[in-house]
């Protein structure tokens, strides 16, 4: 299966930055939030501890028995030892899944500083890397980061704008980009359309999965 068609058939973007990865052996979600048709995940990972990111209702609606939790210390909340704490550079393998922890911080606004070591998440399933950029603005780690897919925020104010988000791209050099991070908070749909136009790269436009 090649890049886009895994985007289109595996990725779901569930609004916002929550989007579930559906493997051929593990189903992974970033970010749960809203969730409207809940699928049981075997790993849910946690960018950082904002309300739209750390759900902890949506992830109990989501939680087996087995599902691991992977997400920066202050994200534990209630999920006891089902929780995993990960820092930047950090990385984990849970069955097929490897998570690897990337920063994700703000360069030129305070809401998510360095200091936070809050996370972006490089995540391979079925050989596919996939990076979640987080709640980042443009920064030189995303240069390492190898992607073949990444998730990149454009809505502005809190992350990137369209134009930074473009800037993003042609650091981290995926084979395709997913516009995300807006139509609800801050952005709008219409941003994803500006963001195709504008991105140094193939880009997949996902419609919210309901």
């Amino acid at each position: 299966m090649d890049i886009e068609s895994f985007v289109k058939e595996k990725i779901k973007w569930l609004g916002h930055a929550s989007f579930r990865i559906e493997g051929s052996k593990s189903t992974v979600y970033i970010d749960p939030w809203k969730l409207k048709k809940p699928v049981p995940a075997d790993v849910v990972c946690i960018t950082h501890s904002h309300y739209d990111h750390l759900s902890e209702e949506d992830v109990e609606r989501i939680r087996k028995p087995s599902t691991v939790i992977v997400g920066p210390p202050d994200c534990q909340a209630g999920f006891g030892k089902a929780f995993k704490p990960i820092a930047p550079g950090e990385s984990l393998t849970i069955g097929e899944v490897k998570v690897e922890a990337m920063p994700a911080y703000n360069t030129d606004k305070d809401f998510h500083p360095k200091k936070n070591k809050w996370v972006g998440y490089i995540v391979t399933v079925d050989g596919v890397r996939v990076y979640h950029t987080g709640d980042a603005d443009v920064i030189p780690e995303m240069a390492d980061a190898n992607a073949d897919v990444a998730l990149v925020p454009v809505g502005g104010t809190y992350t990137m704008t369209v134009k930074q988000a473009a800037e993003a791209t042609a650091k981290i050099n995926p084979k395709v980009a997913v516009p995300m991070h807006c139509g609800d908070i801050v952005g709008t749909l219409e941003d994803r359309n500006s963001f195709k136009s504008a991105a140094k790269c193939s880009v997949v436009i996902l419609d919210i999965t309901t």
